[in-house]
């Protein structure tokens, strides 16, 4: 992992939901693509892991606790970020949670919880960026769905949640695209994360038993690991992505959507 030789023309990047997963991948990658990136999560402490992943590396980043979902905390990251990193021109909205349970027995609270990280902290983090892509006359705004998106039970909650932010990207492209700021979308398949070993567990199934249950359901015969996103995503917040905008991309091993 290598610190970009211009230091000067680094940009700086948000990672939300980066302390694990999907997200660390994505921190890891971006910072090693030359991003000076702010490891944004929850959990501050678990983001400090990944920061001294990335600095030991030769990279640059900086761990940030906050609550996506609340207004003022996503204020105070951003200026923080802002001061102490510089100006974020690249935003990766992955932040999430899932609580799962049939509609029937779906509470409010579970309904709302899924709600407000994914789609309320997806508009606010990109609202308070957004600013500083169109004064910088660059942006790259990559929001986490899912194949979920398409409908999956037991998570009528996160499947809502996941297919609102496709709209969600598809009015950013056309808002933002003026300014030289792009919108996209990743929507991974099944990927091996902390995530679906807990959906294993609530199954009551060995993780391993699960892995090879969905893997035989994918084209590519394999289930994804938190590097495939990152390398999508790697690729949408580089230069060269500037004339791909609105799109939903599966990466899922196969053919969805």
């Amino acid at each position: 992992m290598n610190a970009s030789p211009h230091p000067e023309h680094r940009r700086t990047a948000i990672v939300t939901g980066a302390a694990r997963g999907i997200g660390a991948a994505v921190a890891q990658r971006l910072a090693a693509d030359g991003h000076a990136v702010a490891v944004l999560d929850l959990d501050e402490v678990a983001a400090q892991y990944v920061v001294d992943t990335i600095t030991q590396g030769g990279g640059t980043a900086l761990a940030v606790g906050a609550d996506v979902s609340n207004g003022t905390g996503v204020e105070k990251a951003v200026d923080k970020i802002t001061t102490e990193l510089g100006v974020p021109v690249v935003l990766v909205n992955n932040a999430g949670v899932t609580r799962d349970n049939l509609l029937f027995k779906m509470s409010a609270t579970e309904w709302d919880t899924a709600m407000n990280v994914h789609l309320r902290g997806s508009f606010l983090m990109t609202r308070e960026v957004q600013g500083h892509m169109t004064q910088a006359g660059f942006g790259r705004i990559i929001n986490l769905s899912s194949v979920s998106a398409l409908g999956n039970r037991g998570q009528a909650n996160y499947a809502a949640a996941k297919a609102g932010l496709q709209g969600f990207t598809k009015t950013l492209a056309l808002e933002l695209g003026k300014f030289g700021v792009t919108a996209n979308a990743v929507a991974p398949g099944f990927i091996e994360t902390e995530m679906t070993a807990a959906t294993a567990e609530r199954m009551g199934m060995k993780f391993d038993d699960l892995k090879k249950r969905a893997a035989a359901d994918i084209p590519v015969a394999r289930v994804g690991v938190p590097d495939d996103i990152a390398h999508t995503i790697s690729f949408l917040a580089s230069e060269g992505a500037g004339f791909v905008s609105g799109q939903v991309l599966y990466v899922a091993g196969g053919p969805k959507a």
